[in-house]
């Protein structure tokens, strides 16, 4: 089985996929006048703007909710199986994706909440939405969402648990030796497993707005924290800063670990962690309350930067500064290009992060990233349900045999138990497969709208000319020639018949 779930992971991510993302974040980073650096200080703006409403969440909530999918497992343990397999110059490559990546997160985002429906009393939109109504091409929204229900659903909450197991294991040991239908499991990785998957049902069974709300409160504080961590490192080691910078530049392109491997596992991290790319941001996007959808698209852009260049190297300059890692490279396990560390140390894991912070802080390191890894786990499990159900609730409108959301919350729970207790690199193999299936789909997707209409860039380019003039800010699809935007014709539609009621009532007095 193990077997093929590899052969598979190769067919996904062969080098055309590595090129895809990076083709497509210059593509559209061209497009928008590299709009990712121009509007740097809009971007942070509006992350405070706008309101929560009956029906959508903030700005700021949807940031949280975005970031909770993009903040996990792979900033920390991926980071660390990118410097074990891709060695130090795939963290430039993370970088290259981020950078790029983020006009591709602006370009999705927008797009979803250009396309965005309101459903049962709440927004939806996402990948599906955008290209049933702009694309015209249900097939295509249904295999997306069909990949997405598979990926969030199924594929991808394992890797979160399995990484909050590990790093329990790490910290407190197996505990006691049990044997279930998995295999043999150590009662610590239970009592974790309880723990999770306890608040999860808690807070899952609250939908969207429960979710919003506590990820808006753990988020910011769990990647701060962690920050912070990281950077008492850097100042402990600040000479040794020049060096690694110099490491991960030079090791780019003459990688210890073969070129291909680095910038390969750095595209594949990358994407895993900021999750530019993939569809998956914009669910969150499509479900903020805001005056035009370029606003939620520059937001999410930003998301990209706290994911990669905040968050994920933190976690590669304390690997590298202290030089608790391995590089396998393309090698046999077992043999290594460079070893600083024991040979069974698990690469695909937060080991190296954990040794890292032991360097240094001694006992209360490997705990500290015991603890960051389930907050940021957890809430990454939270934005894979939220997916979830967004792409469930777009098949119900289509098929008669609807998907009960309650199927999918318990779904969750049992790959979250799955991933707890197998092994580390044959889950991270499955997860990728996940990632690689809606990126394959959502970028062609994207690419293919900009061809036909490129909505996004026109959305930009009305915003930029609203926000020059000076005045307040809305947006009228029908003035761009962008059809089937639904939500914004009909609000737009409410918008003038307001003015119009108001200023009839002053005339008449």
């Amino acid at each position: 089985m193990e077997a093929l779930v590899n052969t598979i992971n190769n067919i996904v991510w062969s080098p055309a996929l590595v090129f895809l993302c990076l083709g497509a974040g210059l593509f559209y980073s061209i497009l928008t006048r590299f709009a990712q650096l121009r509007h740097f200080k809009e971007m942070w703006r509006l992350l405070f703007q706008g309101s929560e409403s009956a029906e959508g969440i903030s700005s700021f909530q949807a940031l949280a909710v975005s970031l909770s999918g993009r903040v996990g497992v792979g900033n920390i343990a991926g980071v660390a199986a990118a410097i074990g397999f891709g060695g130090p110059g795939a963290v430039f490559w993370m970088w290259v994706v981020a950078f790029l990546g983020a006009s591709t997160a602006y370009a999705e985002s927008t797009l979803g909440q250009l396309y965005k429906v309101e459903e049962d009393g709440q927004y939806r939109g996402g990948p599906a939405y955008y290209f049933e109504r702009c694309l015209g091409q249900r097939w295509l929204a249904v295999l997306f969402a069909t990949a997405a229900i598979v990926a969030c659903g199924v594929f991808l909450p394992g890797v979160q648990a399995n990484a909050v197991g590990n790093a329990v294991t790490q910290v407190f040991g197996e505990g006691n030796i049990v044997s279930t239908q998995f295999g043999e499991v150590g009662t610590n990785k239970l009592v974790a497993l309880a723990v999770i998957l306890m608040i999860l049902a808690f807070i899952i069974f609250g939908g969207i707005k429960r979710i919003a709300h506590f990820t808006q409160i753990v988020v910011p504080f769990m990647a701060l924290g962690y920050i912070i961590m990281a950077l008492i490192i850097v100042f402990i080691n600040f000479d040794q800063i020049p060096g690694v910078f110099a490491l991960i530049v030079g090791d780019a392109f003459t990688a210890q670990a073969g070129f291909g491997a680095a910038i390969g596992w750095g595209v594949r991290r990358g994407i895993y962690s900021n999750e530019a790319g993939q569809g998956t941001g914009p669910h969150a996007a499509s479900a903020a309350e805001v005056d035009h959808p370029a606003q939620q698209g520059l937001v999410q852009a930003f998301s990209v930067y706290v994911d990669t260049l905040f968050v994920c190297s933190a976690t590669a300059f304390m690997i590298l500064i202290t030089q608790q890692y391995n590089i396998q490279g393309t090698l046999e396990a077992g043999q290594f290009v460079v070893q600083n560390v024991a040979a069974d140390t698990e690469i695909a894991s937060a080991a190296f992060t954990q040794l890292a912070l032991f360097s240094v802080f001694g006992n209360f390191g490997p705990v500290f990233v015991g603890i960051s890894l389930f907050f940021f786990a957890f809430t990454t499990i939270l934005a894979y349900y939220y997916i979830a159900e967004t792409n469930v609730a777009y098949l119900n409108r289509y098929f008669k045999a609807h998907i009960p959301l309650v199927l999918v919350k318990l779904v969750i729970m049992l790959m979250v138990s799955y991933g707890m207790v197998n092994s580390a690199g044959y889950i991270w193999m499955i997860g990728d497969i996940g990632v690689g299936l809606m990126a394959w789909i959502n970028i062609v997707g994207i690419l293919a709208i900009f061809f036909v209409s490129g909505p996004a860039i026109a959305c930009l380019k009305d915003y930029e000319e609203q926000r020059a003039a000076g005045g307040p800010v809305h947006f009228d699809p029908r003035k761009l020639g962008i059809k089937n935007a639904t939500f914004w014709e009909q609000r737009m539609d409410r918008q003038v018949k307001q003015a119009e009621e108001q200023a009839d009532g002053e005339t008449r007095h």
